[in-house]
């Protein structure tokens, strides 16, 4: 009997001690002679971690206020005898991946197409035309994210950040103001929660520009850090649309490609630093060459190849017959091009009934 309560307890201190070589605080830093105002000014541009420092160019630490070449050199030298080299052997790389979770969609039949769900330490991309799913499938997931889940998934909070004022409408559908409450009733019964629970558990932003968009993920970094595994989600919906506002025309594309290339090396970084799913939605626009070559379907998703190769796993979503949804996979390093059917019902995203 006490050789297995030894054994739970060098389990929990093996936890502990990965959590905290997972969250390493920026403050141990002071060790190495880094005063605490430097670091001060890393944590007001989210870079709350010692891997965050890492992830980070000399270029655009010393674009931050206050911070000299000489200082940021002396920040890198710091942080460099507290991580490793950066190589792992294959073995030592599959255990740190035991880490990664998945959250379901709600239906099954999704969940297989994507190997379980939603996959943290990564970006997932969905993309379709209007009333394909996509925001309702981020609503689903805000929900699905807090329940406890296959393999130890725990549960966890959710940020959501709003591009489109998508999220207003569900939470008014939560909070009982809807002039439809059987529907939320539903969603409710379905998933069994209660729905303070959920909205206190769902940290909403809405983005107003792009570039507001990118500072929210300053904040978004720092709530991270500040609650350590707490957060398992980050949604945006949709990525694309505030840089179509913003960006128009051919003289400013390029100069639009390289803000959402920042952008989605961010949310690669924050995925990776705080083991957390990153999903985003996307728009479609017509493809004018698509004519020319006798493609079936003459629109695409908005991004280009930025996003293409920034994306982990990419999700095409269309219609089908009344509340059905076709989900197909893209894009994926690790699942073979395959569809689903899943249905958009009163209580989210579900397995179709034929």
């Amino acid at each position: 009997m006490k050789a297995v309560e030894d054994q739970v307890v060098e389990d929990e201190a093996g936890y502990q001690d990965e959590e905290e070589s997972f969250f390493q605080d920026i403050d141990t830093l002071q060790k190495h002679g880094i005063n605490m105002a430097d670091l001060k000014k890393l944590k007001s541009v989210g870079i709350c971690t010692v891997k965050g420092i890492q992830m980070t160019t000399r270029k655009a630490l010393c674009n931050i206020k206050g911070l000299s070449e000489a200082k940021v050199d002396k920040i890198k030298e710091a942080a460099g005898k507290m991580l490793t080299n950066g190589f792992l052997t294959a073995f030592e790389y599959s255990a740190k991946r035991k880490q990664v979770f998945r959250i379901t969609t709600g239906s099954l039949e999704f969940d297989k197409l994507l190997g379980g769900g939603m996959e943290s330490m990564a970006i997932t991309e969905a993309f379709g035309e209007f009333r394909t799913g996509k925001t309702q499938l981020s609503h689903t997931l805000c929900v699905t994210a807090q329940l406890p889940g296959e393999e130890g998934y725990t549960g966890g909070k959710v940020i959501f950040i709003d591009t489109e004022n998508t999220l207003f409408v569900f939470f008014i559908k939560l909070t009982w103001v809807s002039s439809r409450p059987d529907r939320l009733k539903d969603i409710a019964d379905r998933f069994n929660v209660d729905h303070d629970a959920v909205l206190d558990n769902v940290l909403y932003a809405r983005a107003y520009t792009s570039e507001h968009q990118m500072e929210l993920l300053d904040f978004v970094a720092a709530k991270f850090h500040e609650e350590g595994g707490v957060f398992k989600l980050l949604i945006i919906d949709s990525i694309m649309a505030l840089f179509r506002v913003d960006f128009s025309g051919r003289g400013e594309l390029a100069e639009r490609q390289q803000k959402l290339a920042q952008m989605l090396s961010r949310l690669q970084k924050i995925s990776e630093e705080y083991n957390v799913a990153v999903f985003v939605t996307n728009q479609m626009t017509a493809d004018p060459g698509a004519g020319m070559s006798f493609q079936a379907d003459p629109k695409k998703p908005i991004g280009g190849h930025i996003l293409a190769h920034a994306s982990t796993t990419r999700i095409s979503l269309r219609k089908g017959r009344g509340e059905m949804r076709i989900a197909k996979i893209f894009d994926s390093p690790d699942m073979p091009e395959n569809e689903a059917t899943f249905a958009i019902t009163p209580g989210g995203v579900a397995d179709a009934k034929e």
